[in-house]
């Protein structure tokens, strides 16, 4: 894979841009993205959905929606 680099300018500077770096074709293989069959027991999986929404279901720290003292 050659990476491409274009030249860009603005507002008088110019620099250089990394264009296209990924690799043309489709992902082999059934499986891939399939997270369900790959967990087996019910606690895992809630495991794993707690931590990829971490930002909503995490009490000790607060994200733009919370607030630091309750209403």
């Amino acid at each position: 894979m050659a990476e491409k680099i274009e030249k860009k300018t603005a507002s008088g500077s110019s620099a250089e841009i990394l264009g296209e770096t990924y690799e043309p074709g489709t992902p082999q293989g059934e499986e891939m993205g399939k997270w369900r069959q790959k967990l087996s027991s019910r606690e895992e999986k809630l495991k794993y959905l707690e931590n990829g929404e971490r930002y909503y279901y995490g009490k000790e720290w607060f994200g733009s929606e919370r607030r630091k003292k309750p209403a």
